[in-house]
C-alpha cells in the first residue's frame, strides 16, 4: 500500500515538538548526561515485539528514553572537542534534506541537491580566498576531508613518477613519503593509514605546535621519491597555524604535493583579523575542513577542496553503464568523495552561509575568537590558573598546577554540569582545554563559565587531590585528565 502525506504527520509534529522541547532546555539544563551508556542500554534493547508500533508513539518513546544521555552540545557553555552548535537555518535545511530524502550523488538523478552543493562550494572558496576553480566535495567530517585531499596527492605524486596507481595499485609503487608536524591531528594518521602510506615521518615544531620551516627544509633535503607535506591551520590545543607560504614554498620547491588540514582554523581566513598567520594558504594544492564545527552546521559536514579537480575526479570518479554521468561542468558530486551514496550535507552548508552573509560570518568567526580571549583573560586571574598557549583563535588550554590538581579540578567541573571543558595532555602536561565553537555563545555564558571553573578549583586544595575531587577510578597519574582523548589526541571530527 503506497504512502499517503497523512502517514507522515503526526510523527513529524512530535518530532517538531520534542526537538522545540530540547533546544530551550539547553540553556539551563546541566551540560552533561546524566546516564552513562551502559546505563541507558537495557532501556533501547528491548526484545522486538512482532507487531508494528504507532509511528508517533515510536517518536515519543524515542526522545523520552534518549533524553538522560543527551549531552547539550548546542549549549553556548559547551566547550568540549571543537564541537559546534547549530545555526537555526541550517537545522531547518537539515531537516528538509531529510524530508527530500535525496541521495545526493548524480546531478542528474538530484539537480536541485548538486545545484545547491555547487553554489555553496563556491561561497566557500570565496570566503576563505581559495582558487575558484578547486574541485569540493562533502564529506562525513575532518577525517574523509583529510582521506580525500591525501588520495588526491597519493595520486597526483605517483602520476608525476610514472606510476599509474589505478591500474597497478601500491604493491612495487615508489615509496611516497609523507612529513607531517609532530602536533598534527590524529585524523591525519588515520586517513594516511587508510590509504596504505603508513605514518609520516615528524618535522620537529616550535613551543605552540606551529611546524618549523628550518626543520621541513631539513626534512625534505632527506627524502627521495615523491612526497606530500601536511600543513595545520588551528593546532589542536594552541589554536596556532603553520606559517603557510613559507612552508608551502619550501615543500614544493622540492616537488610535494601540499595538503593543509583546517577542520576548525580554515576559517580564521574569512577574517581580516585573523587571516594574516595564513598567509599564503591558497598555494597549497589541497584543504580539509569542517562545517560542523565553525561554521556550526548540524552533523555530520566535512569540506575537502583539492586545487586541481582534474585530479580529484580521477582519483574518486568511476563510470559504469547504470549510472547517467555529468559529460561536462564540475562532475558528479560522487566524484569528489569517497561515497556513491550519500545525503546532500552541503544543504545545510549553503542555508548557513545564505544566513548569515559575508559579514555574519566574519562576525562568526572573529566573535568564537573574541569570547576564547575574554574566557582566557578572565580565567587567568583566578589563583592557581595558568594559561598555557598563546591564544591565538578559539582555543584556550590551562592548568591548576600540578597534573593531579588539574585532573581533580577537570572532574569537579564536569561533575558540577555548568559547562562542559575537556581534559588533554599537551606538551608533558595535563591540560584542561577549551574550544570555543559554538555561535551561540555570548558574554553571559563566558561569565557562568569562569565562575563554574572558580568553584572548581576552589574545592580542590593547591597542589593536592583530595578523595572527594575525583571517582575511585580516575586517571592515574601518567593519563590524560576526566573527559579527555588519549594523550596528545582528540575525538576525530
Amino acid at each position: 500500500m503506497p504512502a499517503q502525506p497523512d502517514a507522515y504527520r503526526d510523527a513529524l509534529e512530535k518530532a517538531r515538538a520534542h526537538s522545540a522541547e530540547w533546544l530551550a532546555s539547553v540553556p539551563t539544563r546541566p551540560v552533561g548526561p546524566s546516564n552513562t551508556a551502559d546505563e541507558l542500554a537495557p532501556r533501547f534493547a528491548v526484545p522486538l515485539q512482532d507487531e508494528p508500533t504507532d509511528p508517533g508513539g515510536v517518536v515519543d518513546e524515542l526522545a523520552w528514553l534518549a533524553e538522560p544521555g543527551l549531552m547539550a552540545m548546542p549549549s553556548g557553555r559547551f566547550f568540549g572537542w571543537v564541537i559546534g552548535g547549530t545555526l537555526p537555518a541550517a537545522l531547518g535545511a537539515d531537516w528538509l534534506v531529510s524530508a527530500w530524502d535525496q541521495n545526493a550523488g548524480m546531478r542528474y538523478a538530484t539537480p536541485a541537491a548538486a545545484a545547491i552543493e555547487e553554489a555553496a562550494a563556491g561561497w566557500v572558496l570565496d570566503l576563505l580566498g581559495l582558487p575558484r576553480a578547486s574541485g569540493v566535495g562533502f564529506t562525513t567530517g575532518g577525517t574523509m576531508a583529510n582521506f580525500v585531499g591525501l588520495a588526491a596527492g597519493r595520486q597526483h605524486v605517483l602520476e608525476a613518477v610514472g606510476w599509474n596507481l589505478d591500474a597497478d595499485g601500491l604493491s612495487g609503487a615508489p615509496r611516497i613519503t609523507v612529513l607531517a608536524g609532530e602536533e598534527r591531528h590524529a585524523s591525519v594518521d588515520l586517513a594516511l593509514r587508510y590509504l596504505g602510506l603508513g605514518l609520516p615521518r615528524t618535522v620537529v615544531a616550535d613551543d605552540q605546535g606551529r611546524i618549523r620551516p628550518d626543520a621541513l627544509a631539513d626534512a625534505l633535503e632527506k627524502v627521495d621519491g615523491p612526497v606530500i607535506v601536511c600543513l595545520q591551520a588551528g593546532n589542536l590545543h594552541s589554536g596556532a597555524f603553520d606559517p603557510m607560504r613559507e612552508a608551502i614554498a619550501i615543500a614544493h620547491g622540492h616537488g610535494a604535493w601540499v595538503h593543509v588540514d583546517g577542520a576548525f582554523g580554515l576559517w580564521a581566513a574569512v577574517s581580516p583579523l585573523y587571516r594574516d598567520p595564513l598567509d599564503g594558504l591558497d598555494t597549497a594544492d589541497s584543504w580539509a575542513t569542517d562545517a560542523h564545527k565553525t561554521l556550526n552546521v548540524p552533523y555530520d559536514c566535512g569540506i575537502a577542496i583539492v586545487s586541481r579537480p582534474d585530479v580529484l575526479l580521477s582519483t574518486f570518479g568511476v563510470r559504469t553503464s547504470y549510472l547517467i554521468h555529468a559529460d561536462d561542468g564540475p562532475g558528479d558530486p560522487f566524484e569528489k568523495v569517497p561515497e556513491m551514496s550519500r545525503r546532500a550535507r552541503g544543504i545545510p552548508v549553503w542555508a548557513a552561509l545564505r544566513s548569515l552573509g559575508r559579514r555574519g560570518t566574519i562576525e562568526l568567526v572573529e566573535g568564537l575568537a573574541a569570547h576564547a580571549r575574554a574566557l582566557a583573560n578572565g580565567l587567568a586571574a583566578l589563583p592557581g590558573v595558568e594559561i598555557v598557549n598563546e591564544v591565538v583563535f578559539t582555543q584556550v588550554c590551562l592548568t591548576f598546577g600540578s597534573d593531579e590538581r588539574t585532573r581533580a579540578v577537570t572532574q569537579r567541573l564536569i561533575d558540577d554540569g555548568a559547562v562542559w571543558m575537556s581534559g588533554s595532555h599537551w606538551r608533558g602536561r595535563d591540560v584542561l582545554r577549551i574550544s570555543v565553537s559554538n555561535w551561540s555563545t555570548d558574554d553571559a555564558d563566558v561569565a557562568e563559565s569562569i565562575a563554574a571553573v572558580e568553584r572548581a578549583t576552589s574545592a580542590v586544595p593547591s597542589d593536592a587531590a583530595p578523595a572527594d575531587a575525583a571517582p575511585a577510578d580516575a586517571a592515574p597519574a601518567d593519563t590524560a585528565p576526566a573527559g579527555s582523548a588519549p594523550a596528545d589526541t582528540a575525538p576525530l571530527d
